[in-house]
Parts: structure tokens; sequence; C-alpha cells
């Protein structure tokens, strides 16, 4: 034994000997210069070249490592052996990752990449105000040499782009309020969020199909326009305004529409805002990819028709600048809390300069009274579409059919379906009326039919009535006008005919004198 571990303590010390003999000859610095040379060399031959992106640059986080493991959850197959499963916080959705120095293979306009994912341990670390993680991650990025010009930057803006993207749709939506008052939150912002968790989508909108599908285009090349908006000089935004009779479904219209592109709502309370100043404030505080929303605007502040309610001379002229026209409540008494928000104001929040402050964002304003706005707050630019939210339709009466009682056009008697369609354009009931009906019959379907059928008629036939009252009214109305129009008349007649008869008697009275 004492042989062995001799043995074994002289054959260290020839190595330590040769390892400083080694030191000696080829010192560090040739060490270093010749490490470099069989780089170069290396390189020369080799046809790839390596990218690589840390977790931590620095002391700060890598958006672009965060942006790669994004994009690759995508990408990556379920049915793999071995992944890494992550939800980040507000999120609804769970996303997979590669594992520890897992690859995968990527295509971009038609070239080839690599991705590897490479985890080493850190080591000891001294003392640090920021202590770092023990494990050191990142990817690297491989590719060939003649495609590096040609779709690196390219590529790895595709991969933000789509980050994002991703992130957006993982995310919960949130409905954001402004502030009381227009007082600010804990963190100084004017607006007070809840998480968006309304059901609400086309498929479930009862409404034309065909009027659907023309929204949801619309809504899709805005939101794939950014080019185009770019391109003309336009800022990237669109004005919705929807307008019909209560209970027509319009709120429910603006859900499916953020569900429909992913983006968070803004509902603007008009009346708790106190001047065209602190508009402009709540306009820059509101982020991109959002639907700006104001309901029933024509009961929020005084926008109403100038060429409406200007029948007296002396208002004759005045334009949207005039204050009486113009402001709210409040405007020039000087009470507290006054609103004192200006058609201008408004005007200049959904089409002016300021509107311009943020992209991919969408006005929508909502009114039971569309003759009582301005035609300045309809034009062009400010509502690019107008959608009229009309009484409940027969299409739409199929849509509501299926989705409270699960029953399709074919699961309808023939005659029963008849009537429906007959019945449905006279009875003038909107949505709203009739979806309550079949949520209070839900657990009887057939039953749920025939009470609906019943209300249609009994409502298109109370319809049909009051419009004729409305017409003979309307007939005795003329009558009365017109027999006014004799007895206004009938006075200027006789007298006209008593002068006559004086005139004669005095022209009789002067012969026989």
């Amino acid at each position: 034994m004492k042989e062995y571990w001799g043995s074994l303590a002289s054959v260290l010390g020839v190595l330590a000997f040769c390892q400083s003999l080694l030191q000696v000859l080829f010192p560090p610095e040739l060490r270093f210069a010749a490490l470099k040379l069989f780089n170069r060399i290396f390189n020369v031959f080799n046809s790839y070249c390596y990218f690589d992106i840390t977790e931590i640059d620095g002391v700060n986080t890598n958006e672009l490592y965060n942006a790669v493991q994004l994009y690759l959850s995508s990408s990556v197959s379920i049915s793999g052996s071995r992944l890494s499963l992550t939800r980040a916080l507000n999120s609804s959705a769970i996303t997979f990752g590669l594992t520890n120095n897992d690859t995968l293979f990527d295509t971009f306009n038609g070239v080839n990449v690599l991705w590897e994912h490479i985890v080493t341990q850190r080591q000891a670390q001294t003392f640090s105000w920021r202590p770092m993680p023990d494990e050191k991650r990142g990817f690297t990025l491989r590719i060939k040499k003649k495609d590096k010009s040609l779709i690196l930057d390219s590529y790895l803006d595709y991969i933000m782009e789509k980050a994002n993207d991703i992130r957006r749709k993982n995310e919960d939506r949130l409905l954001y309020t402004n502030s009381r008052g227009g007082s600010l939150d804990s963190r100084g912002h004017p607006w007070e969020s809840v998480p968006f968790k309304h059901p609400s989508t086309f498929e479930t909108l009862a409404m034309d199909p065909a009027k659907k599908g023309e929204i949801m285009e619309d809504l899709k090349d805005f939101a794939n326009g950014q080019s185009f908006y770019q391109k003309t000089g336009r800022a990237w935004k669109r004005g919705y305004l929807l307008y019909g009779p209560p209970g027509t479904g319009k709120s429910s219209m603006i859900a499916a529409m953020a569900n429909y592109l992913g983006y968070d709502i803004y509902d603007l309370e008009l009346t708790e805002v106190h001047n065209n100043s602190e508009l402009r404030k709540l306009l820059m505080k509101t982020s991109s990819k959002s639907i700006i929303v104001i309901e029933d605007i024509d009961c929020s502040i005084n926008l109403s028709n100038r060429k409406k309610g200007t029948a007296n001379n002396s208002s004759i002229g005045r334009s949207y600048c005039d204050p009486e026209m113009r402001s709210g409540p409040g405007v020039g008494t000087g009470d507290e809390g006054g609103n004192s928000i200006t058609l201008s104001g408004l005007l200049n929040f959904t089409d002016g300069l300021w509107s311009c402050c943020g992209s991919e964002r969408i006005f929508v304003f909502t009114t039971n009274h569309v003759d009582k706005l301005d035609p300045a707050l309809l034009r062009s630019g400010r509502m690019d579409m107008h959608v009229f939210m009309n009484y409940c339709s027969f299409p739409a009466l199929k849509i509501l059919l299926k989705n409270y009682l699960g029953r399709e056009e074919s699961d309808l008697d023939e005659g029963v379906l008849k009537e429906l369609e007959e019945v449905i354009g006279k009875a003038e009931m909107t949505p709203a009326d009739i979806s309550e009906l079949l949520i209070k019959n839900r657990r009887n379907k057939d039953k749920a039919v025939i009470e609906l059928l019943e209300a249609l008629k009994e409502r298109a036939e109370r319809k049909s009535k009051s419009g004729k009252c409305v017409r003979e009214k309307n007939l005795n109305d003329v009558e009365e006008e017109e027999q006014e129009k004799r007895a206004l008349d009938s006075p200027k007649e006789g007298c006209a005919f008593d002068e006559s008869c004086k005139k004669d008697e005095e022209d009789e009275e002067k012969k026989i004198k």
C-alpha cells in the first residue's frame, strides 16, 4: 500500500513539473494568441455563425430573451418528450418552452435556423445589491453565414412583433374607467381598471350575418393596416358610431369587438371630466391597441345638432365655438365641479393632433338618437363607420334561438318557423326583449318558442292598431286644420261683403239727394 501511494505521488510530481515547464515555455500571451489563431482557422472552414442572447444583460433583463422564449413557445410541439410550462402573471394561457440545453429548428423566409437553450450554473457571487439567479440562461441562434444579412434584422423584428401578439392574447383583457372627479389612483394614473370578462363574441351577437361579416372585415383590415396608414400619412385610428333603439345590442357589439381584436376597453365618462385639458390628459394615458368608448353621447353633455334648435334669428350664425352651443352643465356659472368640455375639444380628442399620440386605437360612440348629434361629430375621419343597430330580424332571431335554446333552424317546425319569419318584422322587438323571454323559459324549449311566437303576434297586433290610430289622428288633425283655415277665412269674406253693401247704400243715398 505504501508503494502504491509512493508511485502516485511520483506521477503527480512529474505532472506538476511538466505543467510548470509548459507555463514557462508557453506564457499566457502565447497561449491566447494560439487559441485566437485556432478560432480564426475554425471560422474560415465553418459555414455557420452564432449569436448569443442572454437572459440578463449586465444588471437589466434582456427583452429579446423573453420575446424569443414567447415566440418559440408558439412553435414547440405539445407532443414533445420534455417541455417547460409557464404561466405569467395576469395571463389566461399556459406557454410551452424549451428545457435545458434543448434545440429547435425554425424557418423564416425559406431559411432554416437553429435555436438552442443553454443553461449553466453561475459561479459563486460576491456581495451585490441585486443578486443574480443561480443559473445562467440564454439562447444561441445558429444561421448560415450567407443568410446573415438576409434574415437577421427582419427575423428579430418579426420575433418581437409575434411575441407582443402572443403576450397580448395571453393577458386578461382590462376594462378601464376614468376616476371620479379626475382623481388619480395609487400609481398616479387617471384610469381605474378591472378584468374584462364579457363573453360576447360576433358568433353569439344577434345581428344580421352579412352586416357582422362587414364589420369583422373592417376590423381585420384596420388591425393589419399599419403599413397602409403609414404610407397614406393617416393616424392609425378608426371611429365607429353605433346608433339605434335601446336594447338592440350596442354594448354587446363593443364587447364582441374587444374580444375579436384582443383590445382593452376605456369607458370614458364625460360627466366626470371638467375641461378640455383634462380630456387630453386622459387620452394621453390610454394605451395602444385599445377601444375608447363614449356611451350615450347625446346624454353625456350638450352636443346637440346646431342645425336644429336655432329657429330664432338671434341664434343664426352661431358655430360650435359659442359657449351656449358647445358646453355642458355648469359652464360660466363658476360652480365647483362644473363641466366645461366643448364640442371643439371633443373633436380634437377624436380627430385632432392629440389623437395621434398613440396608435391602433378605435373610438366608439353610442347613441339612441343620432339626429341630436352635431354633423361635425359624425363626418368621416371622426366616425368612419356608422352601424345602425335595428330591431331583431329573422336571421338575428335564429342566432338567439341557438344561443339560449340550442335550437337550430332544422330543429324547429316549418309552420312555426314560417310564422316567426312573417311576424318578427312587424313586431319590432329588440334582441334584449326576445332574450328575456327565452331565458325565462329556457328549461322548456318548446314552451319558450310558443310563448315567443304569441308575444310577437301580440306585439305586432298592438303595433298595427297604434299605427292605425296614428294615421286616423293624422287625418283628423288635417281636417281640423282645414276647418280652422276656413273659419279664419270666412269672417274676412263676410266683412268684405258688409263693406261692399254699405258702400252701395251710401251711393244710392247720394243719388237720391
